[in-house]
């Protein structure tokens, strides 16, 4: 399964071309946009399709693990254990 990530303050490749090219796939959704948290604060958002994910992290840039680093772990952490990130 394909993952991409995105800085959502990232000026090199914004959120918005991405989900423009996620969009121009027509892949089917598995799981709706919706936020994943952690230490209770929205850590950005997820959405999952039919062989690909994709997750922006909130306040990073294009070199996401630079911004945010714990966020990035968290992220990180749940693609290599096949889970998306917590809600």
């Amino acid at each position: 399964m394909g993952k991409c990530c995105s800085g959502d303050v990232d000026s090199v490749v914004p959120i918005t071309s991405t989900r423009y090219a996620i969009n121009k796939l027509k892949l089917p959704v598995k799981t709706a946009w919706r936020p994943w948290s952690i230490n209770d604060e929205v850590g950005g958002y997820v959405e999952e399709y039919e062989g690909l994910t994709s997750v922006t992290v909130r306040d990073a840039g294009h070199f996401v693990p630079s911004y945010q680093p714990a966020r990035a772990l968290t992220m990180i952490s749940s693609f290599l254990q096949g889970v998306l990130p917590p809600p």
